[in-house]
């Protein structure tokens, strides 16, 4: 077979494939076997009626017709395959000759995915949260622990914000009380606004005994409240000893406690600040891309999206009626919404690519490997080992993709040790401490931070 490429206007190129008559052959044997099982032929059982036979019933033409239906697809895919061409559509195919004697010849024109040309990659700068704990996050850690050994003391003087008022509260609408508009001794920290914000302007300055009558306007209509204070009282707060730490944590000391609070904010901003740095950093270069994806790319992102979101519904028993009905939302706005993440998604992807290609960046089999590995361990609950996944990968055709997904996260890592990194004034961030390795987790200290899924990943994992 013979492949020809030539290039044509909007990102399509023109395979022109040449299939001689021996190998076209082949692809009318199994025509005629595939007639041979379709009709009756007197004489001979199902499947069993020689090629010479058939022709001589049925002539050549059928099966000629037939092998070039059956054909043409694995010509076509052959083509692709043996001339690199990265198609991300379905072809328009033409047979140019060949329909009825002689070699096959047809053109197939087809888009594939554009090759960017990026400027400024080199440059980017990106924005992440300052990973430095500051002495107002610790503190702000210890009286929160602080907070939950508070005692609640009687006071005389009038209510403020973030005291504790005893109340009793009563609500009615043309004389009749409401449920779940009264309750009797319900402790109230002024200021939260829990309940509705009425009662909070009416409680400033109350004092025990105070008798307050006010009209609230609810979503079903107004409301009249009555409230009685029966005592206010303030949360004093342990004060920070080494008796208290030991009371209130793991540790003997504050020093020790107030160490163990500067590790775990260290290890929460530190994650922080790499997740932002890997987002912002894909994002400033999605920037950098001149035009618009391709359709044929962002719908199958789409779908792919759209596959997920509901199959993440049905895992967790729900519906997309019930969804949208839910958040407020119409199918028509939650597409919308999918195909922007979609088209966003492609141009990171048509982005990586480029830079890989600018940069010259390489993939190996060994990275092909551990890529394979690491997938494996992944599915690690579902028993399969990496030769297992290999063959699997194999048979869908995806080895191209895993390798190709390696190539981005390689591409991804260079910019992510090349971007310019600052905190949200300006100031140069220490990479050294991003870079820094988590010390152990306590349980509960942190999620666990994964990548997103490669193209291999999305592969199905079962032995067919």
């Amino acid at each position: 077979m013979k492949t020809a490429v030539e290039p044509l206007e909007g990102n399509k190129v023109k395979l022109s494939v040449e299939i001689d008559e021996q190998e076209f052959e082949k692809a009318l044997d199994q025509a005629f076997r595939k007639i041979a099982r379709e009709v009756r032929v007197p004489g001979f059982r199902p499947g069993k009626a020689p090629r010479r036979v058939l022709e001589a019933r049925l002539g050549k033409e059928a099966a000629r017709q037939e092998a070039l239906r059956d054909a043409l697809p694995d010509y076509y895919a052959q083509a692709v395959r043996d001339s690199d061409v990265d198609a991300i559509a379905a072809p328009e195919i033409d047979i140019t000759s060949g329909e009825e004697t002689g070699p096959v010849a047809f053109d197939a024109v087809v888009e594939i995915r554009p090759q960017l040309k990026l400027a400024g990659y080199q440059g980017l700068r990106v924005t992440v949260p300052n990973p430095e704990v500051t002495e107002e996050e610790i503190q702000a850690q210890i009286d929160r622990l602080r907070n939950n050994f508070g005692e609640l003391v009687p006071i005389s003087r009038p209510a403020r914000d973030k005291d504790f008022l005893t109340i009793d509260m009563h609500g009615t609408r043309h004389g009749q009380s409401l449920p779940g508009m009264s309750s009797d001794d319900f402790l109230y920290e002024l200021g939260s606004g829990t309940v509705i914000p009425e009662l909070d302007e009416q409680l400033q300055g109350g004092k025990a005994g105070d008798i307050l009558k006010f009209t609230a306007e609810l979503p079903d209509g107004p409301v009249t409240f009555q409230i009685l204070v029966k005592e206010n009282k303030e949360k004093v707060l342990p004060e920070v000893t080494d008796e208290w730490a030991s009371e209130a944590s793991e540790f003997e000391t504050v020093e020790e406690l107030r160490a163990d609070v500067v590790r775990r904010i260290a290890l929460v901003k530190r994650v922080q600040a790499q997740l932002a740095l890997r987002s912002q950093t894909i994002e400033a270069l999605t920037e950098l891309v001149p035009e618009e994806p391709p359709d044929a790319l962002v719908n199958e992102e789409l779908q792919r999206r759209a596959h997920d979101f509901e199959h993440r519904l049905q895992e967790q028993g729900a519906t997309l009626p019930q969804y949208l009905e839910a958040v407020g939302q119409t199918e028509e706005e939650l597409i919308n919404e999918l195909r922007a993440q979609a088209a966003s998604a492609v141009k990171a992807d048509l982005a990586l690519r480029a830079v890989a290609d600018a940069e010259d960046i390489e993939v190996s089999d060994d990275d092909v490997d551990a890529e394979i590995t690491r997938l494996a361990e992944r599915y690690a609950t579902k028993g399969t080992k990496p030769a297992q996944l290999r063959r699997q990968l194999e048979r869908a055709d995806q080895l191209p993709a895993v390798r190709s997904d390696v190539r981005k996260s390689k591409a991804l890592e260079w910019l992510l040790d090349r971007v310019e990194v600052v905190d949200e004034e300006g100031h140069p961030i220490d990479r050294t401490v991003l870079s820094a390795e988590p010390e152990p987790q306590g349980e509960g200290e942190a999620s666990e931070v994964t990548a997103s899924p490669t193209l291999a990943e999305e592969t199905e994992t079962g032995e067919s």
